[in-house]
């Protein structure tokens, strides 16, 4: 079984074309068909079902690029860590994160660490948490900030940076605009705008609601925070989002609010693999924001 193999294979299961595979891999379509050929009749196996050049993946050949997909992302890190190995404040840090923590921490976080390692690159992966999750566990990367920290994946290792409050955003002509806190209860009658049913910020949000007796009945559904921010600007609902969204961010036309009964929170943090090494350039940024954050007695907003 031959690297280019792999790399064929992999391509042509992405895009389920040979044509376009070939295209995208700068070589010929016959070259891409002959290499998929030998890797299928080395293994003994079919792992495309072909129609014409269109082509989709057997139930093996799923399984095949699972394991591909992960062996192809340890010869990636290998060779990442034998060119850091010399000096790794000169590498690149592989990071994912969620909307939510993009628009103050993970900017805090890189702004602190380039002061310290100028040099340093970053290659930013935007998911979900159990996305981000799943990259890690798959390889696609190796640190992701996720909010909340997982605890049950023994897959992953978590690392509790901090908690923080989830807030009430209203829009400014809302009739509890001018409280300084809020009960969640005195929300129940009002239309909600959140995060899609399955995410953990939406999960979190749903059980406090069934914890004091209702249902929020949910107007409009989104899984970008600023996407969400605005349409409570716009006055076509209330939201409940995590307070650290609204730092130096309000929106226009909105009041952000303390929610006091029930307490709700959630854990952020930082996730690594906990079954293979990360690459010398994501340990030091990995140390460095975990020391970071603890420097911090306690963080304010």
């Amino acid at each position: 079984m031959e690297l280019r193999q792999i790399e064929y294979f992999i391509e042509v299961a992405k895009r389920e074309h040979v044509t376009e595979a070939a295209h995208a891999l700068h070589v010929a379509q016959s070259a891409v068909s002959r290499q998929i050929f030998n890797l299928e009749e080395e293994l003994g196996i079919d792992l495309f079902i072909r129609d014409g050049r269109n082509v989709r993946l057997t139930t093996i050949g799923k399984i095949f690029l699972e394991h591909m997909e992960r062996a192809m992302n340890v010869i990636d890190d290998a060779t990442q860590v034998v060119s850091e190995y010399t000096d790794p404040e000169r590498g690149t840090v592989h990071i994912g994160f969620p909307s939510s923590l993009a628009t103050y921490i993970l900017p805090t976080a890189i702004s602190g660490f380039r002061e310290v390692y100028p040099h340093v690159q970053f290659d930013l992966n935007q998911g979900s948490q159990a996305q981000l999750t799943d990259a890690i566990v798959k390889g696609d990367v190796n640190i992701a900030l996720v909010a909340p920290v997982p605890t049950k994946n023994t897959k992953v290792k978590g690392t509790i940076l901090f908690r923080e409050n989830i807030h009430a955003l209203l829009p400014a002509s809302h009739r509890l605009a001018t409280s300084e806190t809020l009960t969640l209860n005195q929300l129940r009658d009002d239309d909600f705008i959140l995060f899609p049913e399955g995410f953990t910020l939406r999960t979190a949000l749903d059980d406090a609601c069934r914890q004091i007796g209702f249902k929020p009945r949910v107007s409009f559904v989104g899984d970008d925070i600023d996407a969400i921010k605005g349409l409570v600007s716009a006055g076509l609902g209330v939201s409940l989002v995590p307070e650290i969204t609204l730092v130096d961010n309000v929106p226009r036309a909105t009041v952000s609010i303390p929610i006091v009964e029930p307490e709700v929170t959630r854990t952020v943090g930082i996730i690594v693999p906990n079954d293979r090494q990360m690459l010398p350039t994501e340990q030091l940024f990995y140390n460095f924001i975990k020391d970071f954050f603890m420097r911090l007695e306690k963080f304010q907003f």
